[in-house]
């Protein structure tokens, strides 16, 4: 399963049975390169081989080939296979398949518009940026050589495959001509998991303190571990959905009774603000109540912890899941909060969600108790050495070179908003400087730098959430079109977005020309760039 399929369906959970004893860790592939192998068959022709890294790949050309070539990149791969009694994420196998684009749909829509579509499985799974980028860089030989025709390559991904995509274009910026991303994940993988492993140590210090998160033992043991840390975890979730109507702490917490007269509800709330988990979520809008007595204290109170509930499961699921692997990569425990100041996290939400937190006495009890001061409370050091290999790890500069356009999500938990206004920042920082050193070697015959970056954001409808007749929540379905989930995105949605890319090449640059603003408008269901300024991640708070 890749990270963006995980699909969310909190309010269905029930408790996991017991867990199946065999486990794989999903090793690289080792062969010598093979192919293309190509069918030779009309309309289209689909050729397949593996680099020489033992990556599988596919590629598929239409007989009106436009002449230009869409590299795919897949997003994270789970590194071990997850028994089926495992909630939600359960039987799901290491998928070492080659993707030419992100679903059957949507490469079928590239390849009747003309384009021609590439993509591989990577020798490995996991957080593989720089073995994916080496993949990707032999499979854009190999294709030209197979297609010496080719024009224009443009290099595009979701979630991790983006971040994939981005490297790929700051290494070799002359390899490719534009760059499309969905759903991204940018900037570090440090940054990436702080949210969500802030809030799993949140769930595990206040609902179960039994949780690991971390710091896994090698081999077997660990994948073990890992494994009942994911049922642990969508258990608790289980039983928050239950306490919002109950006001029951889960039975696992081991918080003092005096603390249990605050509704766990506002715990969890704190929780996700803290971490920086979006309060809208797949079904939950943040605006919406049921029909009756709660229509209005329902959207203040209770939705913001349920949004909390449905996008948490998810970004905790990923922290569990790649912690594990990059424990592997690093040799230690790197994540550590010693430092971190919740309290100033929270400062400002803590107004506006201050109903939904029982007050400031209830919340100041509860900021207490996470005080690392408090023994019941243990923040979490890092081991310096690996922290120190995870740093090391592919990083981006924010470096924009060649026209791209980013179709990104308000409240996407997997790929916070935060990843891509990171982008923004950086790129307003670049082109401030281009355009200086521009006047200065021009002076009155200055003519501004061409732009090279905009940024699509998807919005979706300001009200989708739904009640049974008895005032209960309806989970909508992850690929809903109002659904906020994780690279939740058509296939007439990529293929604007290919196109948008197509057009900037074509013109040397990019804009938020009134064609575009329509296209967001009415295809990507969203805004252009400039229309939204997402704040950064709370990782960034303590920098």
């Amino acid at each position: 399963m890749k990270i963006s399929t995980l699909k969310s369906r909190v309010l269905a959970i029930l408790a996991s049975g017991a867990l199946v004893a065999t486990v794989v860790v999903a090793a690289p592939a080792n062969a010598a390169a093979t192919g293309p192998t190509c069918d030779g068959k009309t309309p289209v022709q689909t050729c397949s081989g593996t680099t020489s890294d033992g990556a599988l790949y596919t590629m598929q050309v239409p007989s009106d080939w436009n002449g230009t070539a869409l590299l795919y990149s897949h997003g994270y791969g789970f590194i071990i296979d997850i028994p089926a009694g495992v909630p939600v994420v359960g039987g799901t196998k290491v998928d070492n398949s080659a993707y030419a684009g992100p679903d059957a749909a949507s490469n079928a829509a590239l390849v009747k518009a003309g384009y021609a579509i590439m993509g591989s499985g990577f020798a490995r799974q996991g957080w593989n940026i720089d073995s994916a980028v080496k993949t990707n860089v032999e499979l854009v030989g190999v294709f030209k050589k197979q297609f010496p025709k080719v024009s224009k390559v443009i290099a595009w991904g979701r979630s991790g495959g983006a971040f994939i995509t981005q490297s790929l274009a700051e290494k070799y910026p002359t390899l490719v001509d534009g760059v499309a991303m969905a759903c991204p994940v940018l900037g570090t993988v440090e940054a990436e998991l702080d949210m969500a492993l802030d809030f799993l140590w949140g769930l595990k210090t206040f609902f179960d303190p039994t949780i690991k998160g971390g710091n896994y033992s090698a081999g077997a043991a660990g994948v073990g571990e890992a494994i009942t840390d994911l049922v642990k975890m969508f258990t608790v979730i289980g039983k928050l959905q239950a306490s919002i109507s109950t006001n029951a702490w889960p039975d696992t917490s081991k918080v003092p009774d005096s603390m249990k007269a605050i509704p766990p509800r506002s715990a969890l709330l704190l929780v996700g603000l803290m971490a920086g988990i979006p309060t809208k979520s797949t079904s939950f809008d943040s605006t919406t109540g049921p029909e009756g007595p709660l229509k209005l204290s329902w959207p203040l109170a209770i939705a913001p912890a349920m949004a909390i509930l449905e996008n948490g499961a998810q970004g905790a699921a990923l922290a569990i899941l790649a912690t594990h692997d990059l424990e592997l990569q690093t040799g230690g425990a790197f994540y550590d909060n010693s430092k971190t100041d919740y309290a100033a996290r929270v400062a400002d939400e803590a107004v506006t969600f201050n109903a939904a937190l029982s007050g400031n006495t209830a919340l100041n009890g509860l900021l207490s108790y996470l005080n690392p001061m408090n023994p019941a409370a243990p923040r979490l050091v890092g081991n310096p050495a690996a922290l120190a290999k995870l740093r090391a790890l592919s990083t981006h500069t924010g470096k924009i070179s060649v026209p791209t356009v980013v179709l990104a999500g308000e409240t996407d938990v997997i790929s916070p908003a935060g990843n891509t206004q990171w982008l923004i920042d950086r790129y307003d920082e670049q082109y401030a400087a281009e355009k200086a050193a521009a006047m200065k070697l021009l002076g009155g015959s200055y003519k501004a730098p061409s732009k090279k970056l905009i940024v699509i954001w998807k919005t979706g409808a300001d009200s989708y959430s739904k009640f049974t007749a008895a005032g209960s929540p309806i989970a909508l379905l992850p690929n809903d079109p109002n659904s906020n989930a994780h690279c939740n995105y058509s296939a007439a949605q990529h293929l604007a977005l290919i196109n948008l890319t197509a057009k900037g090449i074509a013109k040397g640059s990019v804009s938020y020309d009134g064609a575009t603003r329509t296209i967001a408008r009415k295809v990507m269901s969203g805004v252009i760039g400039p229309q939204r300024f997402p704040a950064l991640q709370k990782y960034y708070m303590d920098k």
